[in-house]
């Protein structure tokens, strides 16, 4: 299976050249304030693309997600899987995708590191095979230059509950964005990891979707 991973595409949809592929893979921030009509426009451009399963896991921009959910899920056409909290299983393939990541300046689908985390990360079943979260893991492709060094802004719980699954042999791909500056793709114990982040850190998309053979 061809898989294409697209995250942090904030609102530049049609600027975008997406790869043809099986699985189309959104880890979040579609949008720049998860308006309503932002939302609709990710939407129209989303659905209209040619991949056989299309995914969509929300972001901290993803503003309507969070705080109407109902709603901004009505907004998405049927072609598209949103997954928050929860799995889908695609021609035998077992995917999870959920949207929180670490509080910062209280954006969308935030919370505390530590315990209200690790509560999240529980919910991944052990099986999973391709997981999908905004945020990154710690330690993976989630490094922010500071003036000291590089920070590495990803979950540490989400780190340890990716490194018990994948001691398993079950957990092939882990996509996820939120740090545009740690682009890119890993091979780690077996999994590959995807930072998907399509926007720089100019919130330009300069950085091209990533494609994974599965």
């Amino acid at each position: 299976m061809r898989v294409v991973c697209l995250s942090d595409t904030h609102n530049c949809n049609e600027q975008i050249a997406v790869p043809d592929g099986d699985l189309l893979i959104h880890s979040g921030d579609a949008t720049s304030t998860g308006t309503v009509g932002e939302i609709a426009r990710f939407n129209t451009w989303f659905a209209a693309l040619p991949h056989k399963t299309k995914i969509f896991v929300a972001g901290n921009h993803d503003w309507l997600f969070e705080r109407d959910g109902q709603t901004a899920r009505g907004l998405l056409d049927e072609s598209i899987v949103y997954l928050q909290d929860s799995s889908v299983e695609i021609e035998g393939l077992k995917i999870y995708g959920s949207p929180w990541q670490p509080r910062f300046y209280d954006w969308a689908f935030n919370l505390n590191r530590g315990h209200e985390m690790a509560a999240k990360w529980e919910l991944i079943p052990d099986d999973t095979n391709i997981l999908i979260t905004h945020g990154p893991p710690n330690g993976i492709l989630d490094a922010v230059p500071r003036v000291w060094g590089d920070e590495l802004t990803g979950c540490e719980e989400l780190r340890q509950k990716v490194n018990g699954i994948s001691g398993r042999g079950d957990l092939k791909l882990h996509v996820f964005g939120h740090i545009h500056c740690g682009y890119g793709k890993l091979e780690l114990d077996g999994v590959t990891f995807v930072n998907a982040s399509t926007c720089d850190e100019a919130y330009d998309p300069t950085q091209m979707p990533i494609v994974v053979d599965i």
